[in-house]
């Protein structure tokens, strides 16, 4: 089956010009695939005959909402989604003061075995298309009835593990003819590939990149992060000084803050100097707890004094308001099949609205 929320414009008016139809269907139906419509019986100004053509040789890549989780505490929406395959996967709706933000996953599963990371659990199941990454962003929206300003890809699995994909869908989410979302509206997280990291740099040089970071120390963080040892600490960095110098815009580093782990006075002033001069903004995050792994959050104290340290030493930095953690929706929480209280046994937690 073609794929055609995968395609761009052009390629699928070139596909469309292979059955003999005009180029202005490519813009009919393209802007009917970015409205979310899930079926080529709703694109209503098309032929019938045409419509049960794509029918029988195309698919959408429409994902089916298996289940949504809603925090009663701040309005997050946790979406668990089934690929056209069977695979599942989360995605995120976030509610700001400046407005709602989508985190969507761009793998089915991860390989990066983060140890921190629920997303790790089952390693990597496959890649997600173009138009996967889309509809979760398109499906959020037509199903919670609100609009869309920003999109993160936070979610599951490594967006540099999926490069061309990811960057096809960045453009798709661009196109003025669809959602026609800017590209400083885009965030893409990356716990460090270098090779995404120059190659995105030239890529996609307005849209916003992160960096997990997590650890100051090349030791630490190759215990954290495994990655580490393929593209060490140092290494890392002179890639993220390459990709400030080149594009003019700042990195966003994520810092977990882990009890006991990373969350010292010391580490603080190792990072600091770590990130000294560098075109920066550090978001810590509280650790948020998952299944079956012995981490614990810092305490508010030593999140507060970490985040003194750094501002005290210039480096501009927040500690991030983490929403949905009661549905387990937050940094690090999800993975590619049901939440873990579902997964376990216990059932919702208290508070949470399950539709």
């Amino acid at each position: 089956m073609v794929r055609l929320k995968s395609m761009d414009l052009e390629a699928l008016k070139e596909y469309l010009a292979g059955l003999g139809l005009p180029p202005y269907r490519g813009e009919q139906i393209f802007r009917w695939m970015h409205r979310g419509v899930s079926s080529f019986e709703e694109m209503s100004d098309l032929p019938l005959s045409l419509r049960e053509k794509l029918k029988g040789q195309c698919t959408l890549e429409v994902l089916q909402t298996e289940t949504v989780q809603i925090s009663r505490r701040d309005g997050t929406r946790k979406y668990l989604f089934s690929l056209e395959d069977g695979q599942k996967i989360e995605s995120v709706l976030m509610r700001y003061r400046y407005g709602n933000t989508a985190c969507i996953s761009s793998q089915a599963g991860c390989r990066m075995g983060c140890a921190f990371c629920a997303s790790k659990e089952g390693g990597l199941i496959r890649q997600l298309t173009e138009g996967e990454m889309l509809e979760q962003v398109l499906r959020m929206k037509r199903e919670s009835g609100l609009e869309i300003q920003h999109v993160v890809v936070m979610g599951t699995g490594e967006p540099f593990d999926n490069y061309r994909n990811l960057v096809g869908f960045l453009r798709l989410l661009h196109n003025p003819l669809g959602l026609g979302m800017s590209y400083r509206s885009m965030t893409v997280s990356t716990c460090g590939l270098i090779p995404g990291i120059d190659a995105f740099a030239g890529d996609m040089p307005q849209t916003t990149l992160a960096v997990s970071l997590h650890a100051p120390q090349e030791t630490l963080r190759s215990r954290l992060m495994p990655i580490n040892r393929k593209y060490p600490l140092k290494e890392l960095m002179e890639a993220c000084r390459r990709y400030t110098q080149r594009t003019n815009k700042r990195i966003t580093f994520e810092y977990v803050l882990i009890e006991g782990v990373n969350d010292s006075g010391r580490m603080a002033e190792s990072l600091a100097l770590l990130l000294k001069g560098m075109l920066c903004h550090v978001n810590l995050i509280p650790f948020n707890g998952i299944y079956r792994n012995a981490f614990r959050s810092a305490s508010p104290e030593m999140c507060r004094r970490f985040l003194r340290i750094l501002s005290d030493n210039g480096i501009q930095a927040t500690l991030r308001r983490e929403l949905g953690r009661d549905i387990d929706g937050a940094c690090g929480q999800l993975r590619s099949r049901k939440s873990m209280s579902l997964e376990t046994g216990e059932g919702p937690k208290e508070g949470d609205k399950i539709k």
